[in-house]
Order: structure tokens, then sequence, then C-alpha cells
């Protein structure tokens, strides 16, 4: 009877717009108290905040937070982008192909997805329009373009899951690279035959001199010394996932100065908002952790893993129906919210199934990639409508064939898992 008292409130809160954080933490606490009583209760609180803060991996979000704000404020997202069109922008469907190839590149020194597609939705989106693309095909292309963040290295999200998981960072930071590179393809493969089908929706772009796009690369270099700083070491050894962090921030605190944008005022709004972020977060990985306790203490996920393992079904049909859930639950839910809700659970069971966490981490997340697109609370539709100022149907309705092409993506994942495995296998 505890638990489905639990469960109750905590969807309970949910549904009355409580922070998730919170939420998981009163229901946990409560969940506990009526377990182990309010002196259990106590010393729980009493230890699993400091435990949590105390983590020396936990360092690494802020830091990716903040390299990630030092790069947005030096504008060269915007350059990043005018530099990937003038290079393909005579393609067919280039805008929307340069638009994938700014996302993976802005993604390689941001990590946080809502950002991404917030700064291709002020970049990419009005050049599109102003080509004369389909608003609709524009808006999805930005969308889910935003959602690389997630996946390629430095992603927040895998920084999160190998904290839950106990996984190694930098083997999940590194695994997210070649089936980061495998989604950007798709996205561009998808906006490929969308212009193919419909020429008059993505009609080309003026031609540029070579001269200019030379000229254009030359904010490509500070990005891959940065992308190469942070992603390189971690791969050779050299340094751990938050020593990485760590340099990035203060590369991405020189760029900006190299930009001519740093100001005392930009400084000061970019300490914030990763302050802002990193403290959200914390919360979060707070109420998981009290919340943790109450499910090792009532053994949900001991017998959720002998109920599993007594079915008589292959164990790909049990991590397809995981998958689906994921995709359910993120077109309602922050995805951090679902990370910390159902890997105490999930990677029990995956684990017990015989699947490689790391592998396991990767797919995850590009199957979150799909609940950001997918109505009716795909965060990212709602991030690009408000910052373009379009319909969110609009935006939706352009995320279609990219909801089917990431399908694809995730099946060739699944099947196979050394396009993720390889690199991790050749770290030090």
């Amino acid at each position: 009877m505890t638990l489905p008292l639990v469960m109750g409130s905590l969807f309970g809160l949910l549904a009355l717009g409580a922070p998730v954080g919170f939420a998981m933490l009163i229901a946990g606490a409560a969940g506990l108290l009526l377990v182990v009583g309010f002196d259990g209760l106590l010393g729980i609180l009493e230890t699993a905040p400091l435990t949590l803060a105390g983590a020396y991996e936990f360092i690494t979000i802020p830091l990716f937070l903040l390299m990630a704000e030092f790069i947005l404020q030096s504008g060269m997202a915007d350059d990043l982008f005018k530099a990937t069109a003038a290079w393909v922008g005579r393609l067919r469907g280039g805008l929307g192909m340069a638009t994938a190839l700014a996302g993976a590149g802005f993604a390689a020194v941001c990590g946080t997805s809502t950002a991404s597609a917030a700064t291709l939705s002020a970049t990419s989106l009005p050049a599109m329009i102003k080509q004369g693309y389909d608003p609709s095909l524009a808006a999805g292309v930005v969308s889910i373009s935003g959602t690389l963040a997630m996946l390629i290295p430095p992603s927040v999200a895998m920084v999160v899951y190998g904290l839950l998981a106990n996984v190694n960072i930098g083997q999940l930071l590194i695994a997210g690279l070649l089936p980061g590179l495998l989604v950007m393809f798709t996205i561009m493969a998808t906006v490929y035959v969308l212009a193919w089908w419909k020429p008059e929706h993505a009609p080309s772009a003026p031609a540029v001199p070579l001269r200019e796009k030379l000229a254009m690369l030359k904010v490509v270099g500070p990005l891959l010394l940065l992308f190469g700083a942070v992603t390189g070491i971690i791969y050779t050894g050299a340094a751990t996932p938050t020593e990485a962090a760590a340099i990035g921030a203060f590369m991405g605190f020189l760029l900006l100065a190299y930009s001519g944008r740093l100001t005392v005022r930009g400084l000061g709004q970019a300490l914030a908002r990763a302050a802002h972020g990193s403290a959200m977060i914390m919360v979060i990985l707070l109420g998981a952790s009290v919340f943790g306790y109450f499910f090792a203490l009532t053994q949900v996920t001991q017998d959720l893993v002998a109920f599993v393992g007594s079915l008589e079904v292959s164990r790909w049909v049990i991590l397809a129906i995981v998958l689906a859930g994921y995709i359910v639950l993120g077109s309602f839910m922050d995805q951090i919210a679902i990370l910390v809700l159902t890997v105490p659970v999930v990677v029990p069971l995956m684990s017990s199934l015989g699947f490689d966490l790391v592998w396991f981490g990767v797919i995850k997340i590009v199957t979150a990639e799909i609940g950001m697109i997918t109505p009716p609370i795909g965060l990212n539709c709602y991030v690009v409508a408000r910052y373009a100022n379009r319909p969110v149907g609009e935006v939706f309705k352009g995320t279609l064939p990219h909801f089917v092409a990431h399908l694809i993506a995730i099946a060739i994942l699944v099947a196979f898992p050394g396009i993720a495995l390889w690199l991790p296998s050749l770290m030090h």
C-alpha cells in the first residue's frame, strides 16, 4: 500500500506543477517516514545532500554550463551557421543541412538542448525563412538539430546519467561522439529528401565566392580547438571529465574575450545563469537521491528485475518497451527529470538483461531527443516557437519526418552497438 500511495503523491505533485526535484523530495521523504520512521528519515536527510554535493564529478555540470554561457555571449554560434551556410547553402536543402551542421558544432561546445535550440532559432531559422523555406520545414530542422547537444560531448544529460547510473562519465561522453555524427547525418539526409520531394519548400541559397567561404572558416578554428581541448583530453585520459570541463570553461572565457564582447555585466550574467542551472540540477538530483533510498528500502527495483526475469520474452522486446516509454515520457516531461525518475529503476533492469550500460546511456539519450520534439509538450518545439514567434503547431508538423528518421537511427544504434562502444573501448 505504501508504494501506490507514494507514487500517487509524486504524480499528484507533478500534475499540480511542483518542480520535479521538490516533488520527488517530498514524496520520497513521506515514503521513508512510513517505512523507516522519523529517525531513519532524519538520518538520510542529514547525509544524502552532503554526499551528493560532495561528489567530485558533479562539478562537471556547472563548468560545462559556464562554458556554454561564454560561447553564447561570444556570438560565435551565429558565425558558425553563416560559415556552414556558405559552404553547403548551394545544395538542395542546403540551409537546412547547414542548420544540422551548426547544431552539431554548437553542441560540441554547449551541452544543453534548449540553449542550442534557442540559439539556432535566432540565427538559422530567420535565414531559412528569408530564403523562401517552408516555415514548418525550417522550424522542424531547427528543433531537431537543437537536440544534438544532449548527445555530442560535452553533454550535461550524459553527466547526469553517469552520476545516477554510476557509469564512467568519460566513457559516456566519448561514446556519444559517433552516434552524434550519425544523428547529424540522419537530419541532413531527411532535409535532403524533403527538399527533393518538394523543391519549392527548400530553395537553394546564392553562391558564395570561395574567398568569402575561406574567410568565414576563421570562426571554426577556435571552436574546434575548444572541442578538441575538452573531448580530446578526456579521450586520451590526460584529464578527468571534471578537469576537462574546467579547461573548457577557461577556454570559453578566453574566446569570449577574443571576440571583444566581454563585459563585466555579461560576465555576471553568465555566472548567474550557470549557477542557476547548476542549482536546479542539484535540487533534482537531491530529490532523486531521497526517492532512490525509498525505492531501495522497499525493494521496488529488485522486485521489478525479478518479475521481468520471469517473463518468457526476448530482452530486445523489453528494451523496445522501455524505449517506447521514454518517448511517451519525453513528450510531456523534462529530460533531466525523466533521467532521475527512471534511471534508478531502469538501469538495474538493463544490467540484469546483459546490456552494456554505456551503450544503453547513448540509446536512452537518442530516444530522449525524440521526446524533445513529440507533442503535446515537446520542449524544443516550444522553445523554437517562442524564440522565432511561430505557431507551435507549425513546428510540430515540421518535426514529424525527423521523428520517423530518428527511429531509424535508433534501430541502427541498437543493431550495431559498436558505433557507440568503439571509441570508449580504445580509451586508456
